[in-house]
């Protein structure tokens, strides 16, 4: 599974105290621990007022590139704040995000046409996020259309079918998997990801939600996450639980993991 390591994020306590005061220090630590502990990309949120966001980002992506070679996940729901930051950014990452919100997808996909960065996109819209999986589906076959438009492979779509949070919405996760098994039949090469934690909130042993949730995406065929790499409870699921599904040759990955300390 493409893990996108999430921690650094503006919304963050410790991350926002050190956007506030320029520690690099802080930054560069979260950014090695990560990608040691096998992020694949390193999403980089900025989380802060709109009128400092494009300079936070820059900041962000300066000191992280400088850190770590692992590609960047940009993340921002402001496309034009994307926009201004996307050549600061050294090699091919992911966007995070468009959706079906109007206007997104028109500054994000020219952007990204052909070149060799994959997109996030959510299954919401104008109106918010549908409760139903039919509504969900119908914004992901608008998205997938206007991807088109611009010769964008689906398989460099990750699509997040926006799972809720299970203490408000006993049916999310069941409303997950239905909707993400109807857009694999439609796209087969398209990936699906998640912001996982999320489906935890208000939740007491939230780990056990965000492990189950985990094994059982993986399953269903979820191909990447926005998780936290330094959680070795985590990794020791998602290993464990690829090797399981046939999805570790000899287990290499599992054992390997192991012998590095991410898992235990």
């Amino acid at each position: 599974m493409i893990i996108i390591g999430e921690k650094i994020n503006g919304t963050i306590p410790g991350v926002k105290r050190a956007i506030q005061e320029r520690d690099e220090e802080y930054i560069v630590n979260l950014a090695v621990k990560q990608a040691e502990a096998g992020a694949d990309y390193i999403d980089i949120c900025a989380g802060t007022m709109p009128e400092v966001e494009i300079d936070t980002l820059i900041w962000l992506m300066e000191i992280v590139q400088e850190a770590v070679e692992k590609p960047l996940c940009i993340d921002s729901p402001n496309p034009k704040a994307i926009e201004a930051v996307f050549d600061k950014a050294k090699a091919p990452g992911i966007i995070n995000s468009v959706s079906g919100e109007e206007g997104k997808c028109e500054v994000i996909f020219p952007l990204v046409q052909g070149t060799e960065w994959d997109v996030i996109a959510l299954t919401c819209d104008n109106s918010g996020i549908p409760a139903d999986v039919e509504s969900r589906v119908e914004i992901t076959k608008q998205i997938m259309d206007k991807a088109q438009k611009y010769s964008i492979d689906p398989a460099r779509i990750h699509i997040d079918p926006l799972v809720m949070a299970l203490a408000t919405d006993n049916s999310t996760f069941v409303k997950f998997l239905n909707t993400m098994q109807q857009i694999k039949k439609l796209y087969p090469s398209v990936k699906v990801t998640s912001g996982l934690s999320n489906i935890s909130f208000g939740m007491p042993l939230r780990k056990a939600v965000n492990q189950s949730f985990l094994t059982i995406a993986l399953y269903a065929g979820m191909d990447s996450a926005i998780i936290d790499p330094c959680n070795k409870g985590m990794m020791a699921a998602l290993y464990a639980t690829e090797a399981l599904l046939g999805l570790d040759k000899f287990c290499r990955n599992y054992n390997k993991a192991y012998r590095k300390g991410i898992t235990h």
